[in-house]
């Protein structure tokens, strides 16, 4: 099929978006890596009046160290940060992460801004963003708002953005010292999105104890998950294969994932504990190694 006619635009720079964003409001779309627009405009199950074509702003696509974050421009392909040493050095969990998005010819075209504002509960990047807190820049007619991941998405494919705002840049912030990290997930075939999966980072403290651990599930709910109180229950613990569990156990028993063609939701639950308990062990085995790699004595 071919989509319905629009009106074509494509802007040099963020302030000529901003100033078309205000004109047209609800009838524009925004075509960044277009992996999810286009098939819908294909199949007319949107019918925007205009199209707005990010491509040509150059401003939107960087990676950049700014302090203890790193700091992504929306337009900034999955392959770019694939391919970061910055990223890999600084936050590899990112690198792994994306790692799982597709197949090399999506992570080839489709952008870090596009894919968390079409907010797809399967995706992996909504899930990381809650994992770490991460930070979005939102940018309108209004001005420059920041807005929290766990604030940003609402429900199934949709955000905080407003009709007449983009998503202009994330920041995720460092790896901790004496942190480890694990991305995984269960997908019916490589590429699909996944069943389930869960984002994590575990950090210990001088004597080896969790002193922070965060958890970001995906495909189990109409949003990105951060079970805080499966979270908490590591906190203090000596990480071992007993505390695995208890943790695993909470989130079985936090997550209230949809049935559907794909899995059942008793299915989904039971997967998203036995992923989250696979990724707290590799986490902590990173967190060893980084732990003993400091030099402690």
């Amino acid at each position: 099929m071919k989509p319905a006619p629009f009106d074509y635009y494509d802007p040099t720079s963020l302030a000529e978006v901003v100033a078309l964003l205000q004109r047209y409001g609800s009838d524009a779309k925004l075509l960044a890596g277009g992996q999810s627009l286009i098939p819908v405009l294909n199949m007319r199950l949107a019918k925007p009046a205009v199209l707005i074509d990010l491509n040509r702003v150059a401003e939107l696509a960087y990676v950049r160290e700014e302090g203890e974050q790193i700091a992504i421009g929306a337009l900034t392909r999955h392959a770019a940060v694939e391919r970061s040493e910055l990223v890999a050095r600084r936050q590899p969990l990112l690198t792994e992460t994306v790692r799982y998005i597709g197949h090399s010819q999506i992570r080839n075209r489709g952008t870090i801004g596009g894919s968390l504002a079409h907010a797809d509960p399967s995706a992996e990047l909504p899930a990381l963003m809650v994992a770490l807190e991460g930070q979005l820049r939102i940018v309108g007619p209004a001005g420059t708002r920041e807005v929290e991941a766990g604030e940003f998405f609402l429900m199934y494919f949709t955000t905080c953005l407003r009709q007449d705002e983009l998503l202009a840049e994330v920041r995720v912030p460092c790896l901790p010292p004496r942190t480890g990290y694990a991305f995984d997930e269960l997908a019916r075939r490589h590429g699909d999105f996944a069943l389930a999966g869960v984002a994590c980072t575990l950090t210990l403290d001088e004597d080896g104890v969790a002193s922070d651990c965060r958890l970001g599930l995906t495909g189990v709910g109409m949003t990105p998950i951060r079970p805080r109180a499966a979270e908490a229950r590591l906190i203090g613990a000596l990480p071992d294969a007993f505390a695995f569990r208890r943790v695993a156990e909470a989130v079985t028993a936090l997550v209230m994932p949809e049935s559907d063609v794909h899995g059942s939701a008793e299915y989904r639950r039971e997967l998203a504990g036995v992923l989250t308990e696979r990724a707290l062990r590799r986490a902590h085995h990173r967190a060893v190694l980084s732990y003993e790699g400091s030099g402690r004595q």
